[in-house]
């Protein structure tokens, strides 16, 4: 089961208490308080663990506490420190507090911990009471009280290249072509209603990560249809690969422009995301039909057909391809493509160009480093 977000509560250990006891031993001609500290409470720890995928775990496991510290005793013995808890969450994970929405942590990279609750302190023993003018102190101090905090959890997926289009537009069957990823294929719409994430070969050593994000429709961004369920997704996401159906019954631009505008209104961010376009189930038509098609969303964008492709994108139909030479700039889109994954169309260069454009994202991030 898939499960993105999650309540829970989570609590760190309260202290032990402090002791109060006299020493009493034979042949001892001075007693006096020996009371020992009690024991610190555990503390709440989360860390990043990429052998989970989902928050799934939560369920049913809604409040996490960490143990309390026991209380201190005679001869001065410090009481035992609570045992702390380290909580395991997938890799973009955001917490944040249930209450007034603040993120509170990020937790991004594996294997990346952070103490977020502290347990208490032990009281003190009635021996730290003792005086000249109190030389018999029959009280200590309580433990103090653990820390208790509502959190959201909310997971973000984490990857090279979302799939961003219509509902049933054919990014489940791409992903299925492309990767190891097995997602519901079905001839209805919203039959993805959960990311999937999927890894793409591109050579024996090199691959990247595609995500299967579940499809967008005009106001999404206010909450319709899946509305943020989907938007969320792609927060995290390097590069947006936009699915245009050109068998719709929506024109290529009108689809291009909703799902530009619903990223915009989403996330100032999103906006400028490298980003190419696939123009998908091309096999519906003949060349000579689509050709006309392709050639006039192209030009609508103010782009120019290529006649030569550095990927091997099949020139029997238009395409663009942003020069190798050209600045990046994130507002162009990188390459226009038609596919069809039924008829193993321009798969594989598309394969490639993806991979070009996570390669130079990934090193733009590591310079920013």
């Amino acid at each position: 089961m898939f499960i993105d977000r999650v309540e829970i509560v989570v609590s760190s250990g309260k202290g032990g208490a402090g002791c109060t006891s006299f020493r009493r031993e034979k042949f001892v001609t001075k007693g006096g308080p020996d009371g020992g500290d009690g024991g610190r409470g555990g503390d709440v720890y989360f860390i990043v663990d990429n052998n989970s995928h989902t928050l799934a775990g939560f369920k049913g496991n809604k409040h996490l506490k960490a143990e309390n510290g026991k209380p201190g005793m005679g001869s001065r013995m410090f009481g035992k420190s609570g045992q702390s808890i380290t909580i395991p969450v997938p890799p973009g994970t955001q917490i944040s507090d249930a209450e007034t929405g603040e993120v509170l942590l990020d937790m991004v990279e594996e294997g990346h911990k952070v103490k977020f609750l502290t347990g208490g302190k032990g009281g003190l023993g009635n021996y730290h009471f003792k005086s000249s003018t109190n030389q018999k102190p029959t009280y200590s101090q309580a433990g103090q009280e653990g820390l208790t905090r509502t959190l959201n959890l909310e997971l973000k997926l984490i990857a090279d290249v979302g799939l961003v289009g219509f509902p049933n537009v054919g990014k489940s069957t791409l992903i299925s072509t492309l990767s190891n990823a097995k997602p519901e294929i079905a001839n209805y719409e919203f039959t993805t209603l959960t990311p999937k994430l999927g890894e793409v070969q591109v050579n024996e050593y090199e691959s990247f990560v595609m995500a299967d994000i579940p499809g967008i429709i005009g106001g999404a961004s206010e909450g319709k249809g899946l509305g943020h369920d989907f938007l969320r997704h792609i927060e995290r996401t390097g590069v947006l690969l936009f699915m245009i159906d050109l068998g719709n019954y929506r024109t290529l631009t009108e689809q291009y422009e909703t799902l530009k505008s619903e990223l915009v209104n989403f996330s100032e961010k999103l906006s400028t995301r490298k980003f190419a376009i696939a123009l998908t189930r091309s096999d519906l038509f003949s060349d000579e039909d689509l050709a006309p098609m392709v050639e006039d969303f192209i030009t609508g964008l103010g782009l120019k057909p290529n006649k030569e492709s550095r990927f091997g994108f099949d020139r029997a139909l238009p395409f663009y391809e942003k020069d190798i030479d050209d600045p990046a700039d994130d507002t162009q889109t990188f390459f226009i493509a038609p596919i069809s994954s039924a008829m193993q169309r321009n798969m594989q260069p598309l394969i490639f160009a993806l991979y070009n454009i996570v390669t130079l994202k990934r090193k733009e991030s590591d310079n920013k480093e």
